[in-house]
């Protein structure tokens, strides 16, 4: 592969919604260059120590991977700026089961950080991890909030986990994406033990104009636009 080639590949994706230019991240940010800001939805944070309440042992490790993640995401970008939408903690209560390693790491995000919390339907209540708390929030135009709402417009939202199925040449592959039309854009899950929900699925009918939809997949090394025509259900 010629060295032209390989800077082509190398140049972010930029993807241009509601007025405002964002760089998609293979990890399921986005990245916000005119307010330095790094997004993320759907950390799900404690989401293994939460099974054992109903007795189901799971290796709690998830939290520590999705937060190494996020860091890695704040170093490579330079962030000044993070806006959490909905759902970071898998429950309430989730701010309190944190290791101490895990406590320690969101305790210095937020302290370094202009972090933003914002309610999402598994943790609606404020808590005492520092930053802000709301429920949601409106900036340069848009609205930043945890469930995609036809009553916003235009709106970045998580919630609902977008995938893509795709198939191409009878071969087909299910990546997490980015999913958006001329007013909604809704981002894939960040956290590290969350599934998804394809994008043909009922759930999206209501905030996502199938004729105007567009996806942004998260490939392995890369992100591509996807062309509707290529989408399955399953």
């Amino acid at each position: 592969m010629n060295s032209a080639a390989v800077r082509q590949k190398q140049e972010p994706v930029m993807l241009s919604f509601g007025g405002q230019d964002f760089v998609p991240l293979l990890s399921g940010a986005l990245y916000w260059p005119s307010q330095n800001a790094l997004l993320v939805a759907d950390l799900h944070l404690e989401k293994m120590s939460s099974f054992a309440k109903s007795r189901q042992f799971l290796p709690p490790y998830d939290t520590k991977a999705t937060l190494a993640k996020l860091e890695r995401d704040l170093t490579q970008t330079g962030a000044s700026r993070v806006f959490s939408l909905g759902d970071s903690f898998h429950r309430d209560e989730g701010t309190t089961t944190l290791l101490p390693h895990d406590r320690e790491l969101v305790t210095s995000f937020v302290a370094h950080y202009d972090w933003i919390w914002i309610a999402g339907n598994h943790d609606p209540s404020a808590h005492d991890l520092g930053g802000h708390c709301c429920d949601e929030l409106f900036m340069d135009g848009l609205t930043l909030s945890h469930e995609p709402d036809a009553k916003f417009a235009p709106q970045i939202a998580g919630h609902l986990h977008p995938g893509a199925r795709i198939r191409i040449n009878g071969r087909s592959t299910k990546r997490p994406c980015f999913v958006f039309d001329e007013a909604r854009l809704i981002m894939p899950s960040y956290g590290v033990s969350t599934g998804n929900l394809n994008v043909l699925n009922p759930a999206f009918k209501p905030v996502i104009n199938n004729d105007e939809m567009r996806i942004f997949a998260i490939g392995r090394d890369q992100i591509y636009p996807v062309s509707a025509k290529y989408l399955v259900k399953g």
